[in-house]
């Protein structure tokens, strides 16, 4: 293998290259993304920067000192066996590493719509959140809440709007009830069970007919994975692309990292696609393995944070349908969780509202299949590792 070809210049492709090199590869390494920009990081854009608190989130890496071929402003349109093909010309490989994350969903409607997602969106936003400019939030995920916090913070006037009949339903589930009053104390009007038809000029139409009026709207509902450049490559595709537990996929010499892979993972049986900085950060290093012959297993605890109206949430692991245990009373104490247990006791996620010491302990207890009292977990007071079934 002479020439490796990284595809997406986000935090994945960066580690991808750094492993490269860490691994002893001395071929070309050539990294392409579509952006104008230098590596950056994106979970600052919807906290420090969106909050006025810095204005470069530039990845901490010597790409000259890792003599790599870096090529911004260049996006793969297609691909077949050792060849990308990009907008300016093909590039041949004999390994290939997909990491070209995801991109925003937009809705219906001929008016403008912020979303979040690169640095020039972020500033752009930024530039529009002013003191009584009327702001349309369209979802009340983990970026509708924080745009609603960066907005807020600027003395705007805002609305968040969600379909479901909750905060952060599809995170949390019951739970993200819980963070509905964090709105209201924040002086941020809350709409839930709300349709939006159409954004508009003004504002936005909803389903029922009526209107919400704003200055800016912003788009926060989901994003879908950047994999259509792949369409009729021979690489499967499934709700991005789809590896195994090594993160190969189906074509040889090729593998997949970050928000647009969906790797099988032993610890949950099933497929997963993680939309999080972790994942970006600790995947490419098994995919290098992989691509250099080695089986390393991508299976990790998949772990997020979120900064939002003055909370700390963090929440590591994956839940469906397992038993919630509450830690504390969310209505009363600013510092409480949950924990969603299986039925053999095991720990499958937790939730950790302003402890962190719940976060990392969980963790720790997911990754090592402790057997856990539920009982014991339902007192605040309980460190979570004390909780354990000897």
């Amino acid at each position: 293998m002479n020439h490796v070809v990284v595809v997406g210049a986000g935090l994945a492709g960066v580690r991808s290259v750094e492993a490269l090199r860490a691994r002893g590869f001395a071929g070309t390494i050539t990294l392409m993304g579509e952006e104008a920009h230098r590596p950056y990081d994106r979970p600052p854009l919807s906290k420090s920067v969106l909050l006025g608190e810095t204005d470069s989130t530039v990845v901490d890496s010597d790409l000259d000192a890792l003599e790599v071929d870096f090529r911004a402003g260049v996006a793969a349109k297609g691909l077949r066996p050792g060849v990308v093909e990009t907008t300016e010309g093909e590039v041949t490989y004999d390994g290939l590493v997909i990491a070209t994350g995801a991109r925003p969903v937009k809705l219906r409607g001929d008016g403008e719509q912020h979303v979040l997602r690169t640095i020039d969106d972020a500033l752009l936003l930024r530039e529009r959140l002013v003191a009584g400019t009327r702001v349309a939030v369209i979802g009340a995920g983990w970026i509708g809440a924080e745009v609603a916090t960066a907005a807020a913070r600027a003395n705007c006037a805002v609305t968040v709007v969600e379909a479901a009949d909750l905060p952060l339903s599809q995170a949390l589930g019951p739970v993200g009830a819980h963070t509905a009053r964090w709105y209201e104390q924040e002086g941020v009007e809350l709409r839930l069970g709300v349709q939006v038809a159409s954004v508009d000029h003004d504002g936005l139409t909803l389903a029922d007919g009526s209107r919400v009026r704003a200055d800016v709207v912003v788009t926060g509902v989901g994003v879908r994975p950047a994999v259509e450049w792949l369409a009729g490559s021979g690489v499967e595709l499934d709700n991005g692309v789809v590896t195994d537990e090594h993160l190969r996929t189906s074509l040889p010499g090729v593998v997949a990292v970050g928000d647009c892979a969906a790797w099988w993972s032993r610890r949950y049986g099933r497929r997963l696609r993680v939309e999080h900085w972790d994942t970006a950060l600790g995947a490419p290093e098994v995919a290098v393995a992989a691509l250099m012959g080695g089986d390393a297993v991508y299976d990790p605890v998949p772990y997020f944070w979120s900064e939002q109206f003055g909370h700390m949430v963090q929440y590591a692991g994956h839940h469906d349908d397992e038993l919630l245990v509450l830690r504390g009373d969310p209505e009363t104490d600013p510092r409480w969780g949950a924990c969603w247990v299986r039925e053999d006791g095991r720990l499958a996620a937790v939730l950790a509202v302003n402890r962190p010491r719940d976060l990392l302990q969980g963790r720790r207890l997911i990754e090592g299949g402790q057997r856990l009292d539920a009982r014991r977990l339902a007192d605040p007071a309980v460190a979570l590792r004390d909780c354990t079934v000897v």
